[in-house]
């Protein structure tokens, strides 16, 4: 279960370094469904202002209809250029500006990676990774001539921790995890921040009916990427993680002076991190000195 105190610690020190707070406008992809759902439950709670997005505007009339002057429901598709610009232009004719960009949209792939084909890799890409890019390209410019703004990228702790079955997946999150921390440091001194979002398992949908599943399976993947499969399965509606308090975390962050560059959420998500943190630096240090052999001896 979640560890609530662990919880409400992390929030006190973040709001202890919260300036007052000032309503920013926020757009937010995948708002029918999951974290985005509940992202934008919370925007409307905390008095912001919220452009909700879905493929389909109807899935998110509900959560807008008690909000007319705050809230604003458009069609977005992250792999449609066409409506990437409207929802943008949309938005900002509504609002003005744009604060905060929340790029949730996505979707989880399981398969071994010989299982999947050439397309669904290829449609796991254009959602996760090219969709991330184009809704970002259209609100970056509206950002950097006003020198503010914050893009939460939602990654997840299979970014840093890839496991069988999931290759296809963790690979996506692994791109974004790193352009993230390119643009970073290509926004800091344009006054932009970048945070990415690790969470671990959390009660949505995503490992339900948002998942999709390769087409062919191999059966000696059976024990490797079909025992994570049916593992993922198995936990499904019994995960730790609570999307309502993910939310509330992305709030105070967003209002805080000093942002983090990523944020691991979920007692999952940190110990596997930290797991494969001291994995990676175990292999550093056995094999360093064949690492540094590799130079130009002057």
């Amino acid at each position: 279960m979640c560890n609530c105190s662990n919880f409400r610690k992390m929030v006190r020190l973040i709001r202890k370094d919260m300036p007052t707070h000032q309503q920013k406008t926020w757009l937010v992809t995948g708002c029918s469904t999951g974290f985005g759902r509940a992202i934008a439950q919370a925007i409307l709670a905390s008095k912001d202002k919220l452009i909700a997005t879905a493929r389909n505007p109807d899935t998110i009339k509900d959560l807008v209809a008690e909000y007319p002057h705050e809230a604003i429901a458009i069609a977005l598709d992250v792999t449609d250029i066409d409506s990437i610009t409207t929802a943008v232009h949309t938005g900002l004719d509504k609002f003005g500006s744009i604060d905060v960009l929340v790029n949730n949209a996505g979707f989880g792939m399981v398969g071994a990676v010989e299982e999947l084909s050439d397309g669904e890799i290829r449609r796991q890409f254009d959602t996760n990774v090219f969709g991330l890019l184009n809704v970002t390209r259209a609100v970056l410019p509206h950002m950097r001539s006003r020198r503010a703004g914050h893009i939460l990228n939602l990654s997840s702790i299979a970014g840093f921790v890839p496991s069988p079955g999931l290759g296809a997946y963790a690979a996506t999150k692994h791109a974004v995890e790193a352009l993230s921390e390119a643009m970073a440091q290509e926004l800091q001194p344009l006054g932009v921040h970048v945070t990415i979002i690790e969470p671990g398992n959390f009660r949505t949908d995503w490992a339900g009916r948002s998942m999709s599943h390769a087409e062919q399976t191999i059966a000696d993947y059976s024990p490797t990427a079909g025992r994570a499969q049916s593992a993922l399965m198995q936990r499904n509606g019994r995960q730790p993680g609570n999307p309502e308090k993910l939310a509330s975390v992305l709030i105070d962050i967003v209002h805080s002076s000093n942002p983090p560059l990523r944020l691991a959420l979920g007692n999952d998500s940190v110990a596997g991190i930290r797991a494969k943190a001291e994995r990676v630096l175990a292999n550093l240090q056995e094999w360093e000195s064949v690492s540094q052999s590799t130079d130009f001896i002057h």
